[in-house]
């Protein structure tokens, strides 16, 4: 019997630990934690020492799929490669480029992004390629771009223990980033004091100095009555303000308009609370704030996001260590992807496609003309699949028939499609929607890197060979680009993709597998190989220059409760589970722990209704209705239920509303109205 540990990086959230995989006679048997590892140090959650349980799952795929006459059967590569070129080539020949859409995923190294939006623009020629950050924190890559020139957590994760205040908003951070909830709990123990404003009482609450819960979606509202607080008891940071930034006199005439009894009014919290955690982040010398999806998934998600940025430059409380503006991103790989130019407006490093010196660098690079203007977001190509403008879509590691908002909408366009190729490890719901199949390996499987949530670069090492018949994605993409004719794909290895990613990327310049290999450190920017990585963003200046202020009003969500639908759902994660389940649900001792999902409700509500714990209940909206258990408690407001999404048998995004923020265009899957009865 031979054994063997391989260090590699979790597939999970965006915190980016490092484990071990155990190997036992070529098979991975189980994870080994990293002691020296600076995130988990030892530690991982529960999601991580179960990290290799779905990798040989029966369930995986093990060879490519061709469905016929309504079924699958199986085929070889060369029958699968050749025809989805083929029906690739043919919709780009007869439609156009444009009429393709490419979804990339979070899930993939920054190797295979890269390549993905290489294939998209230099083999497809369309800019229409996108992946899941537009349903999280697209609305972060917008906000935060506008206001500091760059759209990522401004610190690390080893920082926010050196905070002695801590505003976290929006985020659930200890069931969905553990290791970053670790971190502040220590800084409690520490003495920092923690605010935490969040619709519903999560875990991390309990532990908060001042818990504000205020109604869904009346964040901007919330954040500009703290910042009217902060002016009035004279705690900005003026000598900041003054040197570092602009925009500051129609911020501060904008939250004038804001005093407490009018926020206490809108949000419905306590004048009292209100203005204790005014004063803790207001005086707070090391001031940081943590937000999650709570925050970006609205229809103000920009805004929400600005307002967080106004308030860390109007105390200062950017460009030094253990402060900050701290977005926590959900997957292992959301920010590389990002990074990577999987959205439909930049290249690599957000190089802007609509910027002719950019555009013309890459084009040198691969030796193609690139499109020109921005391509199709993702939520954008299901509209244009149903009016049927877009024709066909090559989907890689993401379910959107789960994850989308309004996912009969959803279904309902991926199945307008001429032609479908979705590419994962398992057969998902989206999968099951498509014309052809092509089975993809695990992360321990595997070569690459991956960027966790603060901008680490980390190496991805290949534990044990393929499943089946899979392939790497890189593989898989390669193979198919020189069969449409796509030139520059011949990589021996994800090693030289790297390379070509350092050569046109100057914010990945310094990143090497050598320098990796040997342990550095290396959150971008890393502009050079003597370079050693930026631990905290705007030392001395913005990306921008100066940071800008930007003052916003408060606007209602989209769809507001009323008669019909007299309550407010709101969704998101938990613990046990992740993302869409693919995974997780493949997962004995997680899928142990939550089995399935339930319907949060407040006990006055759960009382008026007549509805008991654990009881079965109908949940509907204006978009579907799902049949659901009943989990009375009160770590929800009156009025508000919530249902977290990973779950096929009920899902919440049956019932989410597609109304986009104008800019990110995200959807709103924070606020939507629903009608609750018993059976």
């Amino acid at each position: 019997m031979s054994t063997d540990f391989v260090l590699t990086v979790c597939p999970y959230c965006g915190c980016g630990c490092q484990v071990y995989v155990q190997v036992m006679d070529g098979r991975a048997t189980g994870v080994v934690p990293c002691r020296t590892d600076e995130i988990s140090e030892g530690r991982p959650c529960i999601k991580g020492r179960n990290a290799v349980d779905f990798v040989d799952h029966p369930d995986r795929l093990k060879s490519p799929l061709l469905k016929r006459d309504g079924k699958f059967q199986p085929i070889s590569w060369d029958e699968a490669l050749g025809i989805v070129a083929e029906r690739l080539g043919k919709t780009k020949r007869k439609h156009g480029p444009d009429s393709i859409g490419v979804l990339a995923s979070a899930k993939c190294t920054n190797e295979e992004n890269f390549l993905l939006m290489k294939f998209a623009r230099a083999v497809i020629g369309t800019n229409n390629v996108d992946h899941c950050a537009r349903l999280c924190h697209a609305s972060t890559v917008v906000g935060l771009a506008k206001a500091f020139g760059s759209g990522a957590m401004t610190n690390s994760v080893p920082e926010v223990e050196g905070s002695d205040c801590i505003l976290i908003i929006g985020s659930n951070t200890i069931e969905q980033h553990p290791l970053i909830g670790s971190r502040v709990l220590r800084a409690k123990e520490k003495g920092a004091r923690l605010v935490v404003a969040d619709p519903r009482r999560t875990p991390i609450a309990e532990f908060a100095d001042v818990y504000l819960q205020h109604r869904p979606g009346t964040d901007v509202c919330l954040l500009n009555g703290i910042m009217n607080l902060i002016l009035s008891w004279d705690l900005a940071d003026r000598d900041f303000i003054a040197e570092r930034t602009e925009g500051f006199d129609e911020l501060e005439k904008k939250v004038k308009e804001y005093p407490p009894e009018k926020v206490c009014e809108i949000a419905g919290i306590d004048q009292a609370a209100l203005e204790e955690a005014a004063r803790l982040y207001g005086q707070a010398e090391r001031g940081s704030i943590l937000y999650g999806m709570g925050i970006t998934q609205h229809t103000t998600g920009v805004e929400n996001v600005l307002c967080i940025a106004d308030l860390a430059m109007l105390t200062g409380n950017i460009g030094r260590e253990s402060t900050g503006v701290n977005p926590l991103r959900g997957q292992n790989n959301v920010q590389g992807a990002c990074d990577m130019g999987a959205l439909p407006n930049v290249y690599s490093g957000y190089q802007l496609v609509t910027d002719g010196t950019a555009r013309a660098k890459f084009e040198e690079a691969w030796g193609v003309e690139l499109p020109q203007q921005p391509g199709l977001m993702a939520t954008e190509m299901t509209d244009a699949a149903i009016d049927g403008s877009l024709k066909a879509m090559y989907i890689v590691g993401e379910n959107p028939a789960l994850s989308d908002a309004d996912i009969n909408h959803l279904k309902k366009a991926l199945r307008s499609l001429d032609f479908l190729v979705v590419q994962d490890i398992f057969l998902s719901e989206a999968a099951q929607l498509a014309h052809v199949v092509l089975p993809a390996c695990s992360f321990a499987e595997k070569e690459g890197t991956f960027t966790a949530t603060d901008r680490r670069v980390q190496r991805v090492r290949k534990a044990i060979e393929p499943i089946g018949e899979s392939k790497p994605d890189w593989i898989i993409l390669s193979e198919l680009a020189a069969r449409i004719g796509g030139a520059g794909f011949d990589y021996p290895s994800p090693r030289e993709i790297m390379q070509e990613i350092s050569a046109l990327t100057p914010s990945y310049a310094g990143v090497t597998y050598e320098r990796l290999d040997e342990g550095a450190i290396l959150p971008w920017p890393c502009t050079s190989e003597e370079h050693n990585g930026t631990r905290f963003l705007h030392k001395d200046s913005f990306t921008r220059g100066k940071g800008r202020f930007f003052p916003i009003d408060y606007r209602e969500p989209a769809e507001l409760p009323d008669r019909k639908y007299p309550f407010v759902l709101t969704t998101g994660r938990l613990m046990f589970q992740y993302h869409t389940g693919t995974m997780t649900r493949r997962t004995p001792a997680l899928e142990r722990e939550l089995p399935t999902g339930f319907v949060e409700i407040n006990p006055e509500d759960a009382k008026r209704l007549s509805i008991s714990q654990g009881q079965w209940v109908t949940v509907e909206s204006r978009r579907g209705k799902i049949r659901i258990q009943a989990l009375v408690t009160e770590r929800m407001l009156p009025g508000v239920v919530f249902i977290p999404f990973h779950f096929a048998e009920c899902p919440a995004n049956e019932l989410t509303s597609r109304h986009l923020d104008p800019e990110a265009k995200i959807p709103e899957f924070k606020v939507c109205a629903v009608k609750i009865n018993k059976g």
